[in-house]
């Protein structure tokens, strides 16, 4: 394979995975700061509610399962606690906060994110140096794919010519596996 055979299929495979790079890295950086602002999760509703919790009532995980039924909450419940005299009760896809001497509080539903909640499936980390070098490499990953989207400037082989179209048809991938797998 000659010189030029080589840098075209170098730019014809780089316009084509322009979005797969993009996607991979924005999905990466989200999945690594998952905990700080949980992108998984977006409210759809929140409903005020009034429940009666009697005050030598012992608040143990059942207990607290209980009033979730009791309040039509049917999906698992993850967690439970008693912090500043109110009742925080955490499940799948709502969390409940109740004041235990008056009683009043909140459900707020939430649902997955839309497209994030996929691109995040694409990421697992786990360790605290690979959350920080990812972070580094995602953001190198999106400069090396704009920038190469750009440096070819002459001839009918540019990004604004042909290339968008590469990238576009390379974005369609990961597109239709987030939303099909």
């Amino acid at each position: 394979m000659n010189q030029q055979k080589i840098r075209n299929l170098h730019r014809d495979l780089g316009y084509f995975y322009i979005g797969l790079i993009i996607s991979f890295a924005f999905s990466g950086i989200l999945m690594n700061h998952r905990e700080s602002w949980h992108p998984e999760k977006y409210t759809v509703e929140t409903k005020e509610i009034t429940i009666n919790i009697p005050k030598d009532a012992d608040i143990t995980e059942k207990y607290a399962e209980e009033i979730g039924k009791k309040i039509g909450i049917d999906d698992k419940i993850r967690r439970h606690k008693v912090k500043d005299n109110k009742l925080q009760i955490s499940f799948e896809k709502n969390d409940v906060e109740i004041d235990l001497k008056s009683g009043k509080g909140e459900i707020v539903t939430f649902s997955k994110t839309p497209i994030i909640s996929q691109a995040m499936k694409l990421h697992k980390t786990t360790s605290n140096w690979w959350i920080y070098y990812s972070d580094i490499f995602g953001l190198s990953l999106i400069t090396i794919a704009i920038t190469g989207a750009i440096m070819i400037k002459v001839g009918n082989k540019t990004f604004s010519k042909r290339g968008w179209k590469l990238a576009l048809a390379g974005l369609i991938v990961p597109l239709l596996i987030l939303l099909f797998v």
